[in-house]
């Protein structure tokens, strides 16, 4: 083991403890305190089981999980564990990863856009693998780092059917002109960086962006410039209600890889999947603090008929400032699931959820149908492990939502098997296809559908 994750780090459960009766058992706590602060419940063993899966599907890639999309203490830990790397966009999430003792040539600066005291932070931590993709940046590298490895980042530009909301990164037109002040500066360019997102990663434009990266690759060559290293981004899908499943999608990256950067060509490879690893590992609880009734007008209904139908609001005691800023980066809301079963004869209303009272128009969901909740009551959403954090430190004033952490005894097992061993073969990855997660243990093998999704623990 490495030391970076131990028991202490998360609560251990038995096979068939899930990670609901984990949410059962806090809940009850919490309305025996009359305590309504939000908090959430992540599954380690999904994040393992991802793990796994990324490491068969992409036998040749090194995974780099972006800290902006989920900073909690035993993400980072147990990645760590698990030998990955991080992406870090500020002095503060480098700070924090290095603090759990991951060592620097495992971290990746990944911001095109840094402040210069970060450049420096970096540089006094060791920390050289960076960003760049334009002049300017350069040459704040060039006077603050000298030392630093580049990537240089290419833009939708220099592939055509990537979708236009990628908006950092130069065109293919830029890059000799970029390669060659790099050279003038004596700052060593190793490699490209590129990044489709979740709605380009489609066969064509990924092949057309190796492509793109495998023409700089022999520019910088020609230019001097050691080139070894190429970041394929991320937009690897989260959930499993996705257009391509990540073995689909899989398997046109090893295409492309292997038609451009063919096995011995001395390039190595990394991506940055952040949503994949943390979404369905994490779910979050969060009560209602005020309910508004708003009387719904249907016309040519008699004004007694109207009374009787109406419109619910719920504030919650999380807003999209704080748990819920996952809706700032284009994420859905999930669909909230009732803690406590509704009676069958409750008639459902329209219902819209807001945040906190006070705090402006903070819309979370609007037109669903739900029974006639009370303050107190508590709503649960799966699939929040992405962008709901990181975010919520920075904009929200008041107190975070506490993550409760466990795994079970299995992942714990097979953590442990997979340190002492990385599997190397393809018969070593399919022996590790064992229940991993708290919700999982009902699945026979990784590779089966589980029966109950879990819900997540950190």
């Amino acid at each position: 083991m490495n030391g970076y994750l131990n028991e202490s780090n998360f609560l251990m459960v038995e096979e068939g403890f899930t990670t609901r009766d984990l949410l059962e058992n806090l809940l009850g706590e919490l309305c025996q305190e009359s305590e309504q602060q939000a908090f959430f419940v992540a599954d380690l063993g999904d994040i393992m089981k991802k793990h796994l899966r990324f490491l068969k599907a992409l036998p040749r890639v090194k995974p780099y999980f972006p800290v902006k999309c989920n900073g909690s203490e035993g993400v980072i830990r147990l990645l760590a564990e698990l030998g990955a790397g991080f992406a870090c966009a500020n002095k503060a999430e480098i700070s924090r990863v290095q603090g759990i003792g991951v060592p620097a040539d495992r971290i990746f600066y990944s911001s095109p856009c840094k402040q210069v005291a970060h450049i420096r932070y970096a540089a006094t931590h060791g920390v050289r693998l960076m960003a760049f993709d334009n002049e300017v940046e350069l040459s704040k590298v060039a006077r603050s780092h000298p030392r630093a490895r580049l990537l240089l980042g290419i833009t939708a530009d220099s592939i055509p059917s990537a979708h236009p909301s990628m908006t950092f990164g130069t065109t293919l037109k830029s890059c000799r002109h970029l390669l060659e002040t790099a050279k003038e500066q004596a700052v060593e360019v190793v490699g490209i960086s590129f990044h489709l997102g979740s709605r380009g990663l489609e066969p064509q434009a990924l092949a057309q962006a190796v492509a793109a990266a495998q023409l700089v690759f022999d520019m910088g060559a020609e230019l001097g410039h050691h080139m070894h290293l190429l970041d394929i981004g991320g937009g690897f899908p989260g959930t499993e209600d996705t257009r391509a499943p990540l073995e689909e999608i899989a398997a046109g990256i090893n295409s492309a890889l292997d038609l451009y950067f063919p096995e011995g060509s001395g390039v190595d490879i990394v991506a940055r999947p952040g949503r994949y690893y943390v979404t369905s590992a994490f779910t979050l609880a969060v009560s209602i603090t005020a309910l508004e009734e708003i009387p719904t007008e249907q016309p040519g209904s008699d004004e007694e008929e109207c009374g009787s139908k109406k419109s619910l609001v719920y504030h919650l005691s999380e807003g999209i400032y704080g748990a819920f800023s996952c809706l700032l980066f284009d994420s859905p809301c999930p669909r909230p699931r009732l803690h406590r079963r509704p009676c069958p004869e409750q008639p459902w209303h329209s219902s819209s959820l807001r945040g906190p009272r006070g705090h402006g128009e903070e819309r979370i969901a609007d037109g669903l149908e739900l029974p006639l909740l009370h303050v107190g009551d508590w709503l649960l959403f799966g699939n929040m492990g992405a962008y709901s954090m990181p975010t919520a430190s920075l904009l929200s004033t008041g107190p975070q939502p506490r993550v409760s952490c466990a795994m079970s005894r299995t992942a714990w097992k097979t953590i442990q098997l997979f340190q002492e061993k990385p599997p190397q073969t393809e018969d070593e990855r399919e022996s590790l296809c064992t229940p991993l997660s708290c919700g999982w243990e009902m699945a026979e093998t990784l590779c089966v559908t589980p029966v109950f999704a879990p819900a997540g623990i950190i």
